[in-house]
Order: structure tokens, then sequence, then C-alpha cells
């Protein structure tokens, strides 16, 4: 098994949160590119929703816009068992009541080959971390006015 290991990316995940359950769909269409591209590699996909009441309930992968198209059918059945219903219950405590979100776990395929190297090296990650993008623009903005 570890040696099936090697070569795998990064894994990182995200919930997004879709507020008054609205979902768009107009990211759907970038996800699959991303994984057509070969940049990522959904190893799961869930969805959770948070009542009024806060009730959480998980999701199908359906007609989550409401225009009659199943719009993420191609993720169907992407289930690594690295989710489960904990994972669940925490994304929804991250909600507000009246919302639902994406749960998406996966591999930067774009990172493996370096992520391979790093490990047959010797190698180990010991940190790491996303700068948010409001962070960045702020320091971007003072860096300007400080000029």
């Amino acid at each position: 098994m570890s040696d099936e290991l090697e070569d795998v990316g990064p894994i990182d995940y995200l919930v997004v949160e879709f507020p008054g359950n609205r979902m768009t769909g107009e990211n759907f269409p970038l996800l699959v590119d991303l994984v057509d591209r070969g940049i990522i590699r959904i190893l799961d996909l869930m969805f959770v929703r948070k009542e009024e009441d806060g009730t959480v309930s998980g999701m199908e992968i359906a007609d989550l816009t409401g225009d009659g198209a199943l719009d993420l059918a191609v993720f169907e059945g992407a289930s690594s068992g690295l989710l489960g219903q904990d994972d669940l219950e925490e994304a929804a405590s991250a909600l507000q009541p009246g919302s639902s979100a994406g749960i998406l776990v996966y591999e930067n395929r774009w990172a493996a080959p370096f992520a391979a190297a790093l490990r047959r090296s010797g190698a180990q990650l010991v940190a790491s971390g996303r700068i948010p993008v409001p962070a960045l623009v702020a320091a971007l903005d003072a860096t300007e006015d400080a000029s």
C-alpha cells in the first residue's frame, strides 16, 4: 500500500456554504474542468443541509440547482471513505441555519510529482495552511499604502 501512496499529491478539503440553500451551479463545470485537466482528483464529495431548526441531513448528488439536470452526476459515488457522519455534523456546525454545504476532499494531482520527490529524499511536510484572500488583499493594500 505504501508504494501506491508514493505518487499521491497533498490531500485537502473544503466546506463551501450555500446560504439559503442557493446553489447556482455556476461552479460545477469549473470543478469538472479541474478534474478533467488532472489538476485535482476528487476523493469525496458530499452535501449537507442545516434546517432552520438546526436539524442536519445529508443530501444526495442530484438536481441541486432545480433546473432539471443532474448537476454533479459525474461524481456520483465519489467516496473514499474518509468522510463519515461525524464529519458531516462537524461541517454543519459551521453553517448558518437554512443553508447547505458541499464537502469536498481532493488530491492535488498537480503537486504529486513534487511531493513524491520530497518523500523519496526523506523530506516531510511539517506545516501547511491557507492565506485567506481578504488577508492577502489587506497585506497588498498596506504595502501599496506604505510606498
